[in-house]
């Protein structure tokens, strides 16, 4: 199964490129399929990391997701979201 794992946080006022760059070079404990940083008005970071797991069994090990930055780059807790893939094989895309 492919997931796609979305981490956003707002920086504090004036400190939007101090989140992004502290985003930007956050290690995880192993590599994503894929990994794209955006950043948006009122100094948001958004972090999309694409991984490829199995059924979800015990032996299945959760993808790793960024932590949370230090309270006072942000002006409140990291929003994250889980999305499953649910393309079919050999279905058009659009």
């Amino acid at each position: 199964m492919r997931l796609a794992l979305m981490w956003e946080a707002r920086a504090v006022q004036g400190r939007g490129a101090e989140l992004l760059e502290w985003a930007r070079t956050q290690r995880l404990a192993r590599d994503p399929l894929r990994r794209e940083t955006f950043r948006a008005a009122g100094d948001r970071v958004l972090v999309i990391t694409w991984w490829e797991t199995d059924d979800g069994g015990a032996q299945s090990p959760e993808p790793p997701e960024l932590p949370e930055p230090d309270a006072d780059l942000i002006t409140r807790p990291v929003h994250r979201w889980r999305f499953e893939s649910v393309e079919a094989a050999g279905a058009e895309t659009h």
